[in-house]
């Protein structure tokens, strides 16, 4: 026979589960603290941002452009006649003045030629002077007279004639310059208009900016400009403004600047490619921030001021301490206290500003010498949001200084 066990109510069975699952559920609300946030999970969630003061420091306003350097005085040297080139005195890169003898042609048959005008001349000169004897003593027609007279001004005109073409038999340099390009060797036979030589004068050298017209009123003849050559190692080289265009392209709606630049070390060349900048206005005590604390939105420029958080009231002192009491009960090892950071409070500031260079830019108002603005983390704070200022790390080279001057100092 089976004995009789004890049977089991469904009843007792749920409300044995009930109060089970009820005591789970005071249990976990119990191991969760139920006290509010940990005030160092708060202190956590400031923002970490750095920081540069706004100083007063001299800003000068620019234009930048870029251009390619060309020279002010370029000639090609042509061949006036024809001939075969006997002699070359000059190579490329060669310096040479004015009326400088650069080649020299073949002139025999044009000393030919000129010497049979010179030998044409002198009869038409004795025949004027027959006719001018005659006419004296009017033993001749006045037209004959005329007739030898028109002889020997014609034949002058045609011994100066070939004086030129002998001339042109000798290259010489039309301007003071650089030899840039020697096109013709020894023994070729040049014809009229071949190009011969390419001469270049590179003292000085000038650059055409084509500037938009809203500037026409800043950019002045005479003004200091800036030239960087990134083909140069040294490439930083100081020029003026020579001239401004009088009218403005309508079709680019730009006008021309044309910048002088005069290199006594002979290192520039035509047609390098470089950036200019032109300056035209200074400020010796300007409030300038970095470039990179600027915010532009809603068509105004605004910074990001830091100023102390405000400090907590008396409640909320209790409260924290309150929340401190009601940690985890069984916790065995207590967390390590971190050390405090200083809060302060991002405040958004609607600035003016004015010239701007390089990395820098001037704030006329709207900020206060010494106040510091958010450089790097602006993007993730807004008006009133807790950050934390941290030390950007310092370059390798400072640390190195600064480790060998603590060894020496031990």
């Amino acid at each position: 026979m089976i004995p009789n066990r004890p049977s089991i109510r469904p009843s007792r069975v749920l409300r044995a589960v009930g109060t089970l699952g009820l005591a789970t559920l005071i249990a976990t609300l119990a191991g969760c603290g139920g006290g509010g946030p940990n005030p160092e999970s708060t202190a956590q969630a400031a923002i970490p941002v750095e920081v540069a003061p706004a100083s007063h420091q001299p800003v000068t306003a620019n234009y930048s452009g870029t251009a390619t350097l060309e020279a002010v005085g370029d000639a090609q040297v042509v061949a006036k006649t024809s001939g075969i080139i006997l002699k070359l005195m000059v190579e490329e890169g060669m310096r040479v003045e004015k009326g400088q003898l650069l080649a020299q042609l073949d002139d025999d048959a044009v000393r030919n030629k000129l010497a049979q005008a010179e030998a044409t001349l002198r009869k038409a000169q004795a025949a004027f002077d027959k006719s001018e004897k005659g006419i004296a003593k009017s033993l001749i027609p006045r037209s004959d007279f005329d007739r030898d007279k028109f002889d020997l001004e014609t034949q002058h005109a045609v011994v100066e004639g070939a004086k030129i073409d002998l001339s042109y038999t000798r290259i010489v340099a039309p301007i003071s310059g650089v030899i840039a390009k020697r096109s013709v060797k020894v023994g070729n036979l040049v014809t009229v208009n071949q190009t011969l030589f390419q001469i270049v004068d590179m003292d000085p050298l000038q650059a055409v900016l084509n500037v938009p017209e809203r500037d026409l009123g800043t950019l002045k003849p005479g003004q200091p400009v800036h030239l960087r050559v990134d083909a140069l190692p040294d490439g930083d080289f100081n020029g003026t403004v020579a001239r401004i265009a009088p009218v403005v392209d309508a079709t680019s709606g730009t006008f021309r600047a044309t910048c002088e630049f005069r290199d006594t070390t002979k290192t520039l060349k035509p047609g390098m490619f470089g950036r200019i900048d032109v300056v035209y206005d200074q400020r010796h005590d300007a409030l300038v921030v970095p470039r990179s604390a600027l915010v532009e939105e809603d068509g105004e420029s605004a910074v990001f001021v830091i100023e102390p958080a405000p400090a907590k009231k008396a409640d909320d002192k209790a409260k924290d301490k309150d929340a401190k009491s009601k940690a985890k009960a069984g916790e065995a090892v207590a967390a390590e206290k971190k050390p405090d950071v200083p809060l302060f409070v991002a405040k958004r500031r609607v600035v003016k500003t004015g010239y701007s260079e390089s990395d820098r830019i001037e704030v006329r108002d709207g900020l206060k010498d010494g106040e510091r603005v958010i450089t790097i983390g602006r993007n993730a704070v807004r008006d009133g949001t807790e950050v934390t200022v941290i030390t950007p790390p310092q370059p390798q080279a400072q640390v190195t200084a600064i480790a060998k001057a603590q060894e020496s100092g031990t």
